[in-house]
């Protein structure tokens, strides 16, 4: 699935603004650059892109290669992507997972996705790393190493993504092998990206080394460098590593069959196990992505899908209370693609009611015109996204790539944006009418195993007999690399000097009324983010109404006293924004993100928001049952169950350890007091911080801020109180679901309040333990056993409380012994110290995560908002990097022996219990099973 990628010379004139019952003022022309890039090929093919931006300390390295899922061999549906895998091994000169040591390592990541049309590889490291990458990405396109021990670790791997993805997850069949099996019949994109279980058996260690000499060359590749560099330096160094890569003279294999056009709709029925609620999705062919028709085919998408004011949700969700949710995606490639709409349907609605809706709004596009006010919406829409699609380095590599591979031009995207702004009503009729007919469509109707009638039959989704597939000719005299002897090994060469960030710097005031005004000027492209936090959250749910104060936030943006909920979302989204609220465990939060041009309007509709909420009680009810089913599809997902009950073992009967979003019992008990309570408790002027980060000064901040909420008074007495926790006993739990096709795994324990002292050493502590691949839960986990897809931990440290918690999901053979390897590395953590060479990558992974973090004015906005609710001063964000940097082995020890001690930790394990209980068991006789029908969250007993 692709996004729209970029953005051309654009002013705010060139898509109007259409605000609702609002009017907003003429405004300011706001210019978005096109991505300046240089553009060069190397003797052997190689096509060598560079973005330079000197504003960021980073730079992202990405090499692209032309070949994707639809060239995987006959019979071996998701081979491209276990290839994807196999290029992190070894090569030549790099050892196995030294790709982590060059990246996360130095505080940078790294990781690479495979798509039907290309696999991506792609690394951002701080700039001073550069060459560096370039000898890596070079060695592994030249010389990596196919044994047999990486490759069957791999493949494991593979398996266990798999059963994560597809087998486990709700809907995961749905997306990931049924639509693109039913929506082809001849070409090759009706096999899907993850494959089979029986696929990935099928490869053998040949068929790796056939794939990697077919394909990967530099011939067939693009190399995109965006960032901080010197041009002729970066020059030199592509030259250095890539230009010596030998061009095979074999041709290389093209998929070239096309897919017949489709006359006839298409049904189909299906009843799957771990499927909480209904669905339905239907999908039409459009044509290749590079094809003047997308332009307005991207523009109905946003009409009829993106936001609230979109037609399927005020349609579908909102006003019939239809479905959960409804969405619509644009699935664009080399060849032809799909317009697809789906819906997880309403707890009580019937699939053949999701159906109809769904072909009705499809009808209305072919029947008459989108309106004025629509398009100029969906248009505004387009061009934010594309802004904050590149307000990083990574992202305009990205952009430029995918122009590249798909569309066969580096200036594709820039195009298709202006095409876009010429888009009229009259091209999204044309264009609906050509492509999206009733007779074009291709149906899957899914279905809970429960509700199959009884005799009745499963049609089956298989990939047609006729997808044409070619066979994988292996290449003659295949070179098997081996590694270089140790002595031989040419090393990466050594990093430059470092480039220091710059660190935000917010400006602070106070309204009259108590408010405060944190502001941070970035002038660099034309968007600005305004996020208002408050103190409250889940904190303060009363006994028995869990989910209350996340219910009183969503409910903020479905209406005021002056705006309904439909007007608000045609209001804002009519600016080319997005508002959200929502409610944490701490605090309370509403935020907007829209082009600079537009701040004026979207704060009004801010503040309106946030001061004049209606609760209706219409609006009460109808999000109450969204939230009702939201529930129960999470309940489905053992990873997500093993959450919420390793949340009650630990945090016991306090608010903490309730589920934020509530259960089915509490949410149906809560009343209109209750919410207009959690929101007073919340929402006070006294209590509440705006913060605005983008294209605004600090002067124009203030007097926003003053215009919109300096008449805002409090209302209420009453303020909000974090509770201090009592941790109850430790606890094993596991949690019978005899359908999961993959068991959760977490094991928690009580940990500290962001405020304590030790709260850096115990974020490092746990980077070592679980923070990025190179951890040593993934390393023991997945790189040494394959017996996940990832594992990691997580530090949740919130005002008065916190929580430490390992996770992850592996098939259920295996959850015992995975629950041992957890234990033994929390353990581990304070019976030794930690390594000084291991300390310093962990902590550079903690500073790149920092760093990438306030690349955005999201993420600045985020990290600043976390420091309000959290009783953290605003000077932490200058602070942050030195106070990681401070902390040494003997610190990570002592909280380790205080806070990772796995003897204190609650284990929680939800999946199919009979294929693990026994060795559980013998490890923790006092093991508590629960059925999943008799979990109750909603107590801390769990019963």
């Amino acid at each position: 699935m692709r996004l729209l990628r970029s953005a051309l010379l654009l002013t705010a004139a060139s898509f109007p603004v259409a605000v609702g019952a609002q009017t907003a003022p003429a405004p300011t022309q706001v210019s978005v650059k096109p991505i300046a890039f240089t553009e060069r090929t190397l003797p052997n093919g190689l096509r060598v892109y560079a973005i330079r931006d000197t504003g960021t300390p980073n730079v992202s390295v990405q090499v692209w290669y032309d070949v994707g899922s639809k060239d995987d061999p006959k019979g071996k549906s998701g081979f491209a992507h276990m290839f994807e895998h196999l290029m992190f091994k070894s090569t030549r000169n790099l050892v196995s997972e030294q790709m982590d040591r060059l990246t996360e390592d130095v505080g940078g990541y790294n990781n690479a996705s495979t798509n039907d049309d290309y696999t991506n590889y792609y690394e951002v490291i701080p700039a001073n790393h550069l060459q560096r990458l370039l000898f890596a990405e070079a060695d592994r396109m030249a010389s990596l190493v196919v044994e047999p021990k990486s490759f069957g670790s791999e493949r494991d791997v593979v398996k266990e993504e798999l059963r994560q993805s597809t087998l486990s997850r709700p809907y995961g069949k749905l997306f990931s092998l049924y639509y693109p099996a039913l929506a082809y019949s001849t070409h090759p994109y009706a096999r899907g990206t993850i494959g089979s279980l029986e696929n990935s058996e099928a490869a053998g260690i040949d068929d790796v080394r056939a794939f990697h000499a077919t394909y990967y060359r530099p011939d067939n590749a693009i190399l995109v460098v965006s960032g901080n560099f010197d041009p002729v330096q970066l020059n030199g160094w592509v030259d250095q590593y890539f230009t010596g890569i030998k061009k095979p003279s074999a041709a290389i294999p093209r998929v070239t069959v096309a897919e017949p056009t489709r006359t006839k709709a298409v049904t189909r029925t299906v009843y799957e196990p771990n499927t909480p609620l209904p669905a339905v999705l239907v999908s039409y062919h459009v044509p290749a992505d590079r094809d003047a028709d997308i332009a307005a085919l991207t523009v109905l998408k946003a009409v009829l899908a993106t936001g609230e004011s979109s037609r399927l949700y005020e349609s579908v969700v909102y006003r019939d209370q239809l479905a959960q949710s409804a969405e619509a995606f644009l699935d664009t490639k080399q060849a032809t693609g799909n317009m697809v709409v789906y819906a997880i349907l309403a707890g009580g609605k019937t699939v053949e009611a999701g159906e109809a809706a769904l072909k009705r709004e499809i009808a209305r596009f072919r029947d008459s015109p989108v309106t004025t006010a629509e398009l100029a919406e969906a248009k505004n829409e387009i061009l934010t996204q594309s802004i904050q699609s590149r307000e990083t380095a990574e992202g305009k590599a990205s952009t430029l790539a995918s122009a590249v591979l798909v569309d066969g031009d580096p200036q594709a995207a820039d195009k298709q944006l202006a095409a876009i702004a010429r888009v009229t009503a009259a091209d999204i009729q044309r264009v609906a009418r050509k492509y999206l007919g009733d007779n074009q469509s291709a149906t899957i109707r899914y279905m809970p195993f429960a509700a199959k009638p009884a005799g009745g039959v499963t049609d089956t989704i298989t990939v047609a007999p006729t997808v044409q597939v070619a066979d994988l000719k292996a290449p003659t005299n295949i070179e098997i690399v081996t590694p270089a002897p140790e002595g031989q090994r040419v090393q990466p060469p050594a990093p430059s000097a470092p480039v220091s960030p710059t660190i935000p710097q917010p400006v602070e005031t106070r309204l009259a009324n108590g408010m405060r005004l944190v502001t941070v000027e970035r002038h660099d492209l034309p968007i600005v983010t305004a996020y208002l936090v408050t103190a409250g959250g889940a904190a303060t749910d009363p006994a028995n109404r869990a989910g209350v104060s996340s219910l009183s936030a969503d409910l903020l943006t479905k209406g005021t006293k002056t705006r309904s909920a439909t007007q608000i979302a045609r209001a804002i989204e009519g600016l080319g924004g997005a508002i959200g609220s929502s409610a944490g465990s701490d605090g309370a939060a509403v935020d907007v993100t829209v082009k600079s041009d537009q701040l004026a309007p979207a704060m009004a509709i801010l503040a309106d928001v946030a001061i004049n909420p209606a609760f209706a009680p219409e609006e009460i009810e109808r999000a109450r049952t969204q939230q009702v089913d939201a529930v129960t599809l999470a309940l489905k997902d053992p990873a997500q169950v093993a959450g919420l009950v390793a949340d009650r073992a630990v945090l016991g009967a306090s608010p903490y350890g309730a589920p934020n979003g509530g259960t089915p019992l509490s949410l149906k008990a809560i009343s209109r007091a209750d919410i207009t309570a959690a929101y007073a408790r919340s929402f006070q002027p006294g209590q509440a911080t705006l913060i605005m980060v983008g294209d605004v000064t600090a002067a124009r901040a203030k007097a926003l801020a003053d215009s919109q909420f300096g008449s805002w008074k409090s209302t209420s007495t009453a303020t909000a109180s974090a509770p201090q926790v009592t941790y109850p006993k430790p606890r094993v739990i596991v949690v019978d679901m005899p359908e999961a096709g993959q068991a959760g795994v977490v094991v928690a324990r009580p940990a500290i309040a962001r405020s304590d002292a030790r709260y850096y050493p115990l974020a490092v502590g746990n980077t070592v333990l679980g923070g990025g691949f190179s951890s040593r839960l993934n390393q023991e986990i997945r790189i040494k056993r394959g017996l996940a897809y990832g594992a990691g931990s997580g530090l949740d440290a919130g005002k008065t409380q916190g929580t430490v918690a390992a996770r992850t999901q592996t098939k259920n053979p295996t959850a015992a012994e995975v629950v041992t390897l957890i234990a033994a590395e929390m353990t581990r953590m304070g019976t030794s110290p930690v390594p000084a060479a291991e300390l310093d990558t962990r902590k550079a992974v903690l500073v790149g995560n920092f760093g990438r973090g306030i690349e955005t004015t999201s993420g600045v906005a985020g990290i600043l908002g976390a420091y309000v609710q959290n009783g953290v001063p605003l000077s932490e964000l200058q602070h942050y990097t030195g106070a990681v940097g401070a902390v040494d082995p003997a610190a990570v020890q002592a909280v380790a022996v205080a806070l990772l001690d796995p003897k204190a930790a609650s284990i929680v394990v939800v999946g199919d219990a009979k294929q693990f209980i026994e060795p559980l068991r013998k490890a923790y006789p006092n093991v508590e099973v629960i059925p999943e029908a008799a979990l109750k969250l909603d107590t801390a007993t769990l019963r």
